[in-house]
């Protein structure tokens, strides 16, 4: 062919594969760069759909202990606090009685039980129990108390018994003579440790007279003594 005529040939085949590589780009195949492999050239298509997140990967090895961190600063200096251990509380207690007292007496002591008290911050749990009478033709009232070391207790307060007898008719008050058992009781907090005297005294009721008082009578009269944690 002359020489012209292939040139133009040339040309044609030229624009044709260009044609052809368009529409191969248009359509996404990816055979495209392998159209021009002969001569090195690869032309590059347009950016590709993002694709989707991948699965999170698997956990990563434990790393390894850090340095240890540096010593804080000093704290304050702290209260000293001593432990107190009570010791286990041991039953202290003491009876004194008498068979038949038979005291006939109005004003006075009447029995006496002493006791050892082993603790100052305990309470002393005091009962007497015996036949108590009271006879008189005119009113009259008596009174049966405790005292500890010759006092009455102040803590807090006395502990006593009393029996009243109203005048009535003089018919009856004259006869009558009634010997009951009864009993005088109570707590009294704050007697030292120690030997304590214990007594029951008889005496009178503020502003009454006295009658004829009796006391244990004919029966079994006691003082119990009992020593109480607080």
């Amino acid at each position: 062919l002359p020489c012209g005529t292939a040139e133009v040939l040339c040309f044609v085949v030229i624009y044709l594969c260009l044609i052809w590589l368009s529409s191969e780009l248009r359509g996404g195949s990816s055979k495209i760069c392998s159209v021009f492999q002969y001569n090195g050239m690869c032309l590059q298509g347009p950016s590709g759909v993002p694709g989707r997140d991948g699965n999170p990967g698997a956990n990563g090895i434990p790393g390894t202990p850090g340095i240890p961190g540096r010593d804080g600063l000093k704290g304050e200096k702290g209260e000293c606090m001593r432990e107190s251990i009570e010791e286990s509380w041991t039953p202290n207690f003491k009876q004194c009685s008498w068979s038949a007292l038979n005291y006939g007496i109005d004003l006075g002591k009447i029995a006496e039980c002493t006791f050892t008290k082993m603790r100052s911050n305990s309470a002393l749990r005091v009962l007497f129990s015996g036949s108590l009478r009271l006879k008189c033709r005119n009113a009259c009232c008596q009174r049966w108390y405790f005292t500890f070391n010759g006092a009455e207790c102040a803590g807090p307060l006395p502990i006593e018994a009393i029996i009243y007898l109203d005048q009535g008719s003089p018919e009856l008050n004259s006869t009558i003579n009634i010997h009951r058992t009864s009993s005088v009781e109570g707590l009294c907090e704050g007697i030292n440790a120690g030997l304590v005297d214990i007594a029951i005294w008889v005496g009178t009721c503020s502003d009454y007279p006295r009658g004829d008082a009796s006391t244990g009578w004919n029966s079994v009269s006691r003082i119990i003594i009992e020593e109480l944690p607080k």
